[in-house]
């Protein structure tokens, strides 16, 4: 049996898809539950804690609504004093950061009526309706209807000197972070093969002095004429053969470079000055949870199975935001997939009688 009454819906997830469309079915009288995750070791080490991608993020100049500005004052009405304050002491005042802008998504959810658990859910029984959610702290939760937002993580190399100098240099996301000023007309580093990484390095020279990609190979994964594409750039240079082996900087400057390695040869070291480094290997869908009881494409992203709606292969069951997107992977576009997958949960259940 389920420890508290059957919901009309639970959201899994707390990024811009999740508060979005915990938002629309607040309003809508839907009383949503989200799971925003727990605050675990697994998680940090993840890149999975609460808030999702955008709290690993800094400055946010591409979420409509945001222009640069100081919005301390704003803080000091929307935000309880003890919040208000931890904000303000981290506020660069130069518009709004991620951390920033999913406290203010999560606060909009809650004034609505939004109920939130710090905690996690690590299964799911969508057999039969209602379905069956259990936590990491060993508790079950039953609703007519889930949303599924749980983004996808970024992949990294593993290194330490990666995480240590993620926000100051080190990124995963070229559309979120290349025309930030540390970035312009400086020297910058790619790491891949594949079209991500192509289109990464191809996108950053638009801001950079040159893009560096590293690849471990002699010839790229990506399709031809990405590949092509980037050869001809004339800001692009191949380091091939080469692995990064650490990179370089310091707490004042951030990033100030990397260190390559040849695949072929150990012995053969290079340093490269750089003020980024930018991952393109790919990002992780985080949908282990579901025990493959939802469809999903090969990359194991969640497949939407009506053309433009968020409706899953399992009826009452949606996805937004990055764990069904693998293309544009934006906060903009999660977002607005939060607000699709709320009204599409609300007309099903009107549809099956759960006012």
């Amino acid at each position: 049996m389920a420890d508290q009454n059957i919901r009309k819906v639970i959201i899994i997830g707390s990024g811009p898809a999740a508060w979005s469309a915990a938002i629309y079915t607040a309003r809508a009288n839907m009383e949503p539950l989200v799971f925003e995750g727990a605050f675990t070791e697994d998680n940090r080490l993840k890149g999975t804690l609460p808030l999702g991608q955008l709290a690993l993020t800094t400055e946010v100049e591409n979420f409509a609504g945001f222009p640069a500005g100081d919005l301390t004052g704003y803080f000091e009405t929307a935000f309880d004093e003890r919040k208000a304050e931890e904000l303000k002491s981290t506020h660069h005042k130069k518009g709004v950061s991620g951390p920033e802008l999913m406290e203010l998504m999560r606060k909009q959810a809650t004034n609505f009526g939004t109920e939130v658990i710090t905690d996690d859910v690590v299964s799911c029984d969508f057999s039969e309706r209602p379905f069956t959610l259990k936590t990491l702290q060993g508790k079950d939760f039953q609703a007519h209807s889930v949303i599924i937002a749980t983004g996808a993580r970024a992949n990294y190399l593993g290194l330490e000197s990666e995480e240590r100098f993620k926000n100051m240099g080190v990124s995963a996301c070229a559309v979120c972070d290349g025309a930030l000023p540390r970035f312009r007309n400086k020297p910058l580093v790619v790491v891949g093969g594949g079209d991500s990484a192509m289109e990464e390095a191809t996108f950053l020279t638009k801001f950079a002095s040159k893009v560096y990609i590293v690849h471990r190979r002699d010839e790229f994964r990506a399709s031809k004429i990405m590949a092509e594409r980037a050869l001809a750039n004339e800001k692009i240079d191949v380091k091939w053969n080469s692995v990064i082996d650490e990179v370089l900087g310091d707490e004042k400057q951030g990033v100030t470079g990397v260190r390559i390695r040849s695949s072929v040869d150990d012995s053969q070291t290079e340093e490269i000055e750089a003020t980024g480094y930018f991952a393109a290997i790919g990002h992780t869908p985080n949908t282990d949870f579901l025990g493959g009881q939802v469809e999903t494409h090969p990359n194991k992203y969640i497949k939407w199975t009506v053309p433009f709606r968020t409706n899953t292969s399992v009826e009452g069951v949606f996805a937004a935001g990055d764990v069904a997107d693998d293309y544009y992977k934006q906060a903009i576009s999660a977002a607005g997939s939060g607000c699709m997958a709320a009204l599409d949960a609300e007309r099903w259940l009107s549809a099956q009688g759960h006012h």
